[in-house]
């Protein structure tokens, strides 16, 4: 049975609503600066692709290999890291327009808790900091990001995937 690419987007698009989810409780409940709430969308995508994987693995008829499985993972990952751009940029803009100022201050506090650096290195350290808390800085990180982790999660989505030679008596009319 030939899956069709629409089969891909749907289930990058289920995996955007998950993440875009996530991160407006996390926005909302001022969540996104704790250490644990910054890698759990990073872990739910990975988990996520992982299971879309072994799931389209078993769907299929013609064969599975592992390029086959970890193409369809990447093709996920790829169009989850475009839609998350626009909600990276939507979020920056519309909905936290507040999240670079607070960014700031958490990196300023972070850089003055450490107690080492002069008042002069962590303005130096706050103008780069704010050189790269842009949007579109921050939304080429999020794509690289997501594309990364998602090739990571392909690639064990493949792995994991029990392979099988095409069942020829089914191709058959």
């Amino acid at each position: 049975m030939k899956k069709k690419s629409s089969d891909v987007i749907v289930k990058a698009l289920i995996l955007s609503l998950i993440l875009m989810v996530v991160s407006l409780i996390g926005g909302f409940a001022h969540l996104q600066f704790t250490t644990w709430f910054k890698w759990l969308p990073t872990i739910i995508q990975v988990v996520v692709i992982i299971i879309f994987c072994i799931q389209y693995g078993k769907q299929q008829t013609d064969g599975v290999t592992f390029g086959k499985v970890f193409g369809y993972g990447f093709k996920i990952s790829l169009f989850v890291s475009v839609l998350m751009i626009v909600y990276t940029l939507l979020s920056f803009y519309v909905i936290f327009p507040e999240f670079t100022e607070q960014a700031l201050q958490q990196a300023r506090a972070s850089m003055e808790a450490k107690g080492n650096l002069s008042e002069d290195q962590i303005d130096q350290g706050m103008a780069m900091t704010k050189k790269f808390m842009q949007p579109v800085p921050i939304s080429i990180f999020a794509f690289l990001a997501t594309l990364f982790f998602g090739t990571i999660a392909s690639l064990l989505g493949a792995a994991f995937t029990k392979k099988r030679e095409p069942d020829v008596f089914l191709d058959k009319p």
